[in-house]
């Protein structure tokens, strides 16, 4: 995508208010919702994982010429954008064998680094002889409604567009496009979603049965709202996770936060602070550290993935300090260790990118998972105050959130009783060391809604790409998914068949 090299002041104006929201924690009290993307914690952390393996030469890009308001029969509701999706037909049956197609939707992210390490579908493709598409969200990469980013992310008006139940009916009219274009018309659909991706991929099948047949839908927080599951259940597992990789880890991660404290509240404390744990500029409060070593644990938590376990590696830094370090020098020891060798660690520059900008709003309209910290955690309470979230929504936008929203329209706190009743042939996967997973489905739910969950799973790990160094569980759980989804296609042709004989 081309960016344009001068901002209008409305939108230096709006990056200013995104870097408020994204890295100071404001909008909630303790961080803002965290990212849900099945790749962040592995990319940020290991940057050359871009590169993981070439991306396949097989890929083919098409754009749709999207719809900007499904909804609505006003003028400007006809207006197009270009949505961008992939395709791979390498090991595809063909429409005459009623070939089945793998559809990954994608959530709060461009779609190439998904491409690259989301391996489920590639690895499995031949198994299926399925075609693959990977459908990019709106609002997101290259798929960019009113012609660019400044004019799609000027205000609340423009971003209005920008919504979960528009980007499914976004997917729903590309599938069928599809569909349509190859003839393709008894080729039953499976659409997978890592956690955003995922709720979308559960929402999806929900509300269009008729568009897929089923939904693979990995790590998603379907049950984070509207007080279905406590706030702070997010952190205990983040706090569940520490101390089983260490006791003493956790004891000393728990005493750290008042340590700060005390020594933020003398004279020059702050610069104290700022020199024990190398920070790029000089600390301006001291819930400028916390902040940043609350997210560097929770995300260590939600993707605390093979081979490298980063909660086992800041714990082992913590613990194999000398003896005669002080706490404080144990906490940097763990920093030192997650981020690696770095000139400084805490507060650096930051920039702010499209899809930073983008989640910011859907968490300020729809996206609403009250996560706060309770007692008896490794963290300072600081409970989640829906008042003071609005607040800041207001400010920053102009439009209050809602909370209720995804509820309401995706089922309310019955949403169990909902998925039995209506729902069918979705598989709710998760690690059960991924924070969100606490908002999950972890029971079946009827013979077709089944929950397939591992101990020391974490966020989405089940549809990154498969490596020789997988554990043995992890193995088993994609091979549990994928026989789960052969079923459910083989008696899809089978119902198929019959049909056509009657006819």
């Amino acid at each position: 995508m081309k960016y344009s090299p001068e901002f209008s002041v409305q939108w230096l104006q709006f990056m200013v208010m995104v870097l408020l929201i994204s890295f100071t924690g404001t909008v909630s009290g303790w961080f803002n919702i965290p990212r849900l993307s099945p790749t962040r914690g592995t990319i940020i952390e290991n940057p050359d994982l871009q590169s993981f393996a070439p991306v396949s030469d097989d890929l083919r890009t098409f754009y749709y010429p999207q719809t900007l308001d499904h909804f609505n029969y006003q003028p400007q509701s006809y207006a197009t954008f270009q949505q961008r999706y992939v395709m791979n037909f390498k090991h595809w049956g063909g429409a005459n064998g009623s070939a089945p197609i793998l559809a990954y939707l994608g959530a709060e992210a461009l779609i190439d680094n998904d491409l690259a390490i989301i391996g489920f579908l590639n690895d499995n493709a031949i198994h299926f002889n399925a075609t693959l598409v990977y459908i990019e969200h709106r609002y997101y990469g290259k798929s960019i409604p009113f012609g660019s980013s400044e004019e799609a992310f000027k205000n609340a008006s423009t971003m209005g567009y920008f919504t979960s139940a528009q980007a499914i009916e976004d997917y729903a009219e590309i599938i069928m496009h599809i569909k349509k274009k190859l003839r393709a018309f008894y080729s039953p659909v499976i659409v997978i979603g890592g956690s955003y991706g995922r709720m979308l991929a559960s929402w999806l099948r929900l509300k269009y049965p008729h568009v897929a047949l089923g939904a693979l839908a990995s790590s998603a927080p379907i049950l984070y709202f509207n007080k279905i599951t406590p706030s702070g259940a997010y952190v205990s597992v983040i706090t569940k996770d520490f101390r089983e990789a260490s006791e003493t880890c956790y004891q000393t991660i728990r005493s750290s936060w008042s340590i700060i404290d005390k020594i933020a509240s003398r004279s020059n404390g702050l610069s104290t602070l700022s020199s024990k744990f190398k920070t790029c500029k000089t600390l301006q409060d001291s819930s400028e550290l916390k902040n940043e070593l609350e997210n560097m644990y929770a995300e260590a938590a939600q993707y605390n993935h093979p081979p490298r376990y980063p909660v086992n590696m800041i714990c082992g830094a913590i613990d194999g300090t000398n003896e005669k370090k002080d706490i404080l020098g144990k906490i940097f020891a763990g920093v030192a260790a997650y981020r690696g060798n770095r000139s400084c660690y805490i507060n650096q520059p930051t920039n702010v990118s499209e899809a930073d900008v983008a989640w910011s709003w859907q968490i300020c309209s729809e996206m609403v998972m009250p996560i706060g910290i309770g007692k008896n955690t490794m963290f300072q309470a600081d409970p989640f105050d829906l008042n003071s979230y609005t607040k800041e929504c207001m400010r920053s936008y102009g439009v209050p959130p809602r909370p209720h929203w995804v509820t309401s329209h995706y089922g309310g706190h019955d949403i169990k009783l909902i998925l039995q009743i209506f729902g069918s042939n979705i598989i709710f996967s998760n690690g059960l060391r991924d924070p969100y997973s606490r908002g999950g489905v972890l029971e079946n739910i009827s013979d077709s809604i089944l929950a397939v969950h591992t101990v020391e799973g974490s966020h989405c790990l089940d549809i990154l790409r498969e490596k020789e160094s997988d554990p043995e569980w992890l193995v088993k759980q994609r091979e549990m998914e994928v026989k789960i989804i052969k079923e459910r296609i083989a008696h899809y042709h089978a119902d198929l068949k019959a049909s056509l004989i009657k006819q």
